[in-house]
C-alpha cells in the first residue's frame, strides 16, 4: 500500500473538530493523560495574546488531521513553546520536522530568542528527532503523584498565617505574589491580571481552587490546585493537580510552604480526589524536598529541549 501524501498547514476554524478527534485517537494509545475533553480544547484556543490561524500547524492526510505542532510565545522572557502530537499511526514518517520547520518560520517573525520543547524522557523518537535538529536537553521536570486518598493530613490551624480561597476580583493581587515568588526562576513568564482571569474562568476552573496564605493583610503565599473532571482508570476516583506553589521570597524560611501545601491537600479531599499530581523543576531543591517528605513520588521525568532562534 502507498503512504498517503501529507500536508502542513496553517490551522483554520474548520478544523476543530478533526483537531478533538485527533486527540482523543491518540489518547487512546498513548494514554498520555493529555486533555481530550472538547470544552477545553476550545476553551484553549481562546487564550489571550493567541492566534490559533498563525500558532497552530496541522498536518493534514486524506483529509484526516494527524498531527499538530502548537506555539506559544512568551514575550516578557522572549521564548516560544512547542507543543507536537502526531497520530500513532502516522509516526517515524517526518511529520514531527515538518511541522517544526514550518513553525520555526512563523517564530522567526516574533521578537522571541529561544525555542523550548518538552518531551517525556522515555519518547526516545522524539529525543532522537530534536537532536537532530540542533535542539539541546537544558533542563529536567520531575512528575510526582500522591495517593491522597492513603494519606493522613497534618492539622495546620494553629499557624500565625492564616488561609483563605481566593475571590473573584483579586486576580491583580494573585499575579503580584505570584511574579513575587517566582521572579528569576528558570522558565517562568510574569503573569498579568488578564491571562489570570481568563484561567480562572474556564469551565473547569474556579477562583476557590486557589489557597493563598496571609501574613496579616499581605499575601506571603499560595497553592493553586486544579480538578481533572473525568474519572482515574487507575485509581477509580477524580485526579487532582497542583499547578503552582510559591512562597515570596520575604517569607522562606517559616513554613508557610508546608501550610500552603497542605491546604491545597486539603482542599483536594474535600473534593473527593484520590490522586495528586505536580511538576518540579529537578533543580529545585527545595520544592522537591517538600513534596517528597509530603508523600509525593516520582514517576516519571520530562527534559526540555532549547535551540536558539538565530
Amino acid at each position: 500500500m502507498s503512504q498517503p501524501t501529507y500536508k502542513v498547514r496553517n490551522y483554520l476554524p474548520s478544523d476543530f473538530d478533526g483537531y478533538v478527534n485527533l486527540h482523543i485517537e491518540a489518547e487512546r494509545t498513548d494514554r498520555s493523560g493529555r486533555c481530550i475533553s472538547r470544552q477545553a480544547l476550545w476553551e484553549n484556543l481562546q487564550r489571550p495574546l493567541y492566534y490559533p490561524e498563525k500558532d497552530l500547524f496541522i498536518a493534514e492526510a486524506l483529509g484526516e488531521i494527524v498531527g499538530f505542532l502548537n506555539i506559544t510565545p512568551e514575550f516578557i522572557i522572549r521564548r516560544v513553546l512547542f507543543d507536537c502530537l502526531v497520530h500513532p499511526a502516522h509516526r517515524r514518517k517526518g511529520l514531527a520536522k515538518r511541522l517544526l520547520d514550518q513553525a520555526t518560520q512563523r517564530v522567526r517573525e516574533l521578537p522571541v530568542e529561544i525555542i523550548h520543547v518538552s518531551v517525556p524522557e522515555e519518547n526516545s523518537a522524539a529525543r532522537e528527532a530534536l537532536s537532530r535538529m540542533g535542539f539541546k536537553v537544558v533542563r529536567q521536570f520531575l512528575e510526582m503523584v500522591l495517593p491522597l486518598s492513603a494519606s493522613k493530613l497534618p492539622d495546620m490551624s494553629r499557624n500565625e498565617f492564616t488561609l483563605r480561597h481566593l475571590q473573584r476580583g483579586e486576580e491583580a493581587e494573585l499575579a503580584n505574589v505570584q511574579n513575587r515568588c517566582f521572579g528569576g526562576t528558570w522558565g517562568f513568564n510574569p503573569n498579568t491580571p488578564e491571562e489570570i482571569a481568563f484561567s480562572l474562568s474556564l469551565s473547569d476552573a474556579a477562583a476557590e481552587d486557589v489557597l493563598l496564605a496571609y501574613d496579616g493583610d499581605r499575601p506571603a503565599g499560595y497553592c493553586w490546585t486544579k480538578i481533572n473532571g473525568e474519572t482515574s482508570v487507575e485509581t477509580g476516583g477524580r485526579k487532582g493537580r497542583i499547578l503552582m506553589f510559591g512562597v515570596d521570597p520575604d517569607y522562606r524560611g517559616r513554613g508557610i510552604g508546608r501550610l500552603a501545601l497542605q491546604a491545597g491537600l486539603s482542599y483536594l479531599q474535600d473534593k473527593q480526589v484520590k490522586t495528586v499530581e505536580l511538576t518540579v523543576d529537578s533543580e529545585n531543591h527545595a520544592a522537591y524536598s517538600l513534596y517528597k517528605s509530603s508523600g509525593f513520588q516520582v514517576v516519571t521525568h520530562s527534559l526540555y529541549y532549547e535551540k536558539r532562534t538565530d
